[in-house]
């Protein structure tokens, strides 16, 4: 097809036409284009800074607000939550995670419960300690017996420190000794601290008088002696050089265990006379009732070591006429006590003088 001039001239006529429409159409449309737009890169046309005061809260307190969100718990660490779900096996616990917790039954408490519900309620907070790792489904196990567990030996250790007596009840015994617990721990009393004339089996729900002997948390021994807390009591009225009637209790190859009130003193061998004994056998018998003086009060060791030498009139006494020595034990005493003075006087230092 072959294009002439007048046909050029007639098309650029049509577009002019067209052209004019369009503007006419856009100007009644007037929408609202400002003559001059900012480009990019002009800084009139960014965003301006918000002040994050007009929103009611500061940067810090945002920082803060999102911290209480932050998942990175791990295992020792302490948490609070809060109680919304318990069950036969264990309770649900929130404490902000992506998933609820769980803590086992066997971790609501360092003591025996029969029930979470006697421990726990739902809507309680309270702290928990993170046992584990999250487990395939983002859980964490939580426990209260780990932070009583903790707690407990601080308690305990305290109590050593400051060489308290308590008391505890007996909840078993054993061939080697009694069971009873403090501060929820389980400890252990051995036969050879134990002082009542009771047979071991009938110390159950006994409470007993106790000292600690060892509070070991790493090796999980909590060791405590009756004996050392009744000696004590005793010793508080006891003193050296007085003599007290006392009942045999015992007899082993190196002495005699003398019952003093309630309290088991030992007369060695050595401090039963003045005269050479194969064994105390030949001058004692289990039940006899004697005269002996104290000669020393150990406290750290619960011992009271006793004598009858000492209230010899006469070497020898205590074998060839007991009796004698019984009668003059007071008058004895009196010059043992005499002596222990003297000697205290003897060792104080001498006094200095200023010219």
């Amino acid at each position: 097809m072959t294009v002439t001039p007048s046909d050029l001239a007639a098309s650029e006529q049509d577009l002019a036409v067209d052209q004019d429409i369009a503007a006419e159409a856009a100007a009644d449309l007037d929408l609202g284009i400002p003559e001059e737009v900012p480009s990019a890169d002009d800084s009139d046309s960014r965003a301006a800074v918000r002040d994050f005061d007009a929103v009611g809260f500061t940067l810090d307190e945002f920082a803060s607000l999102l911290s209480k969100y932050d998942y990175n718990f791990k295992p020792g660490d302490v948490v609070k939550g809060t109680v919304f779900a318990i069950e036969p096996k264990g309770s649900m616990i929130d404490i902000g995670a992506k998933t609820a917790a769980f803590m086992p039954m066997q971790e609501v408490s360092i003591n025996r419960v029969e029930g979470i519900a006697d421990v726990l309620e739902p809507g309680e907070e309270r702290e928990f300690f993170i046992l584990s790792e999250e487990n395939e489904d983002g859980q964490l196990t939580l426990s209260i017996r780990r932070i009583e567990y903790q707690r407990a030996w601080e308690r305990v250790r305290q109590l050593q420190k400051e060489d308290a007596t308590i008391y505890s009840e007996v909840f078993a015994t054993n061939r080697g000794g009694a069971l009873v617990r403090v501060e929820g721990l389980r400890g252990f009393i051995p036969g050879s601290h134990i002082s009542t004339r009771k047979p071991k089996e009938e110390l159950v729900a006994d409470f007993l008088p106790l000292k600690f002997l060892e509070v070991d948390e790493e090796r999980n021994r909590l060791v405590l002696s009756h004996r050392r807390a009744l000696v004590e009591r005793k010793m508080n009225r006891l003193e050296v050089g007085e003599v007290v009637i006392g009942t045999v209790r015992g007899i082993k190859p190196y002495g005699a265990f003398i019952d003093i009130g309630g309290v088991s003193g030992l007369l060695h061998i050595s401090e039963i006379s003045h005269e050479h004994i194969e064994t105390p056998h030949t001058v004692l018998n289990v039940n006899d009732q004697m005269k002996v003086m104290i000669i020393d009060l150990d406290a750290e060791r619960g011992r009271i070591s006793l004598s009858t030498k000492a209230l010899e009139p006469e070497p020898g006494d205590m074998l060839t006429d007991p009796q004698k020595v019984f009668e003059k034990a007071e008058e004895m005493a009196a010059r043992y006590k005499q002596m222990l003075l003297e000697q205290a006087e003897d060792n104080e230092p001498m006094g200095v003088t200023l010219d």
